[in-house]
């Protein structure tokens, strides 16, 4: 079983900045992708970026140049920094691990964490 633990969600003004991290533990072979998702009121669960195991990253193209995904293999954790903080920001931010087990992969998700951005 694995499970993921996020933090850095919270309130802050348009421009300003926030880092989220999700770290997974538990029995864990190999992480394959690793990204970042969010879902505001009344709106469907949307990609927000992504990484792959060999670094390669995806970002929706709301948020390029402002959000930057970044991992630590060794610790098996994810990062989102997101700089330039709009409004329309404000969501509920969840993290995705694919985890690699055997010949099978596994989706996990976090508990979600609020980011909330004032204008």
């Amino acid at each position: 079983q694995v499970q993921l633990v996020e933090s850095g969600g919270g309130l802050v003004q348009a421009g300003g900045s926030l880092r989220l991290s999700c770290a997974a533990s538990g029995t864990i072979f190999s992480i394959n992708a690793m990204g970042w998702y969010r879902q505001a009121p009344g709106k469907q669960r949307e990609l927000v970026a992504a990484i792959t195991s060999g670094g390669s990253t995806k970002y929706a193209d709301s948020v390029k140049g402002r959000f930057t995904i970044s991992r630590d293999n060794a610790k098996n954790t994810v990062y989102l920094q997101m700089n330039s903080l709009k409004p329309e920001d404000t969501a509920v931010y969840y993290c995705n691990v694919a985890v690699v087990a055997g010949l099978k992969i596994y989706d996990y998700w976090g508990q979600g964490t609020q980011v909330t951005v004032s204008s």
